[in-house]
């Protein structure tokens, strides 16, 4: 029996690599700390800029560009670039004491705490027909793996199953998508 193969392309690198699971998402160790590493800074940066929110008062018109920056999820060159356009209001009170107008910018864009959840994953409908399913023995046949892989798989992933007799059927649209 031929040796399965899935070729993916690295997150981090863009290099096409052979995966040695279905679920690997990186080319190498490297490549999966460093996505670890990034994911750890994108989270350290969402908790500071939640904190200087959070000292925010309601009643201030006009906030600094590092409280802009964090509440509204805005680049500083991007504010500074609207503030030399005339587009925001802004004071310089002295310094690296530049102040600009909180309701103006609320017209223009959504605070970050406004921003949209992520919907809850839609459940699938699968026609567990037998035209429209693999059998176990199929999947093996087709994609060259064993039929214990093909049921751990089954089993890892959560694909529905029908048994009609001594077949087990299987969905094509699931069994495609995790072996292309």
């Amino acid at each position: 029996m031929q040796k399965f193969e899935v070729h993916r392309t690295c997150e981090v690198c863009g290099q096409t690599f052979t995966t040695k699971s279905l679920t690997s998402k990186y080319c190498s160790q490297r490549c999966s700390k460093l996505a670890s590493k990034r994911r750890k800074a994108e989270e350290e940066k969402r908790l500071r800029f939640a904190a200087v929110v959070s000292q925010i008062s309601d009643d201030r018109d006009y906030i600094s560009i590092a409280e802009a920056v964090a509440m509204f999820c805005i680049g500083r060159d991007t504010l500074y670039r609207l503030i030399r356009g005339g587009s925001i209001p802004a004071i310089n009170i002295g310094k690296r004491l530049t102040r600009i107008s909180r309701s103006k910018l609320e017209e223009m864009f959504t605070r970050r705490d406004e921003l949209p959840e992520e919907p809850a994953p839609k459940k699938k409908l699968y026609s567990l027909e037998p035209e429209d399913c693999y059998t176990i023995g199929e999947i093996s046949e087709k994609f060259h793996v064993g039929e214990t892989t093909v049921y751990t798989h089954i089993r890892k992933y959560s694909i529905p199953t029908r048994q009609i007799g001594r077949f087990v059927y299987v969905p094509k649209s699931e069994i495609d998508e995790l072996y292309k």
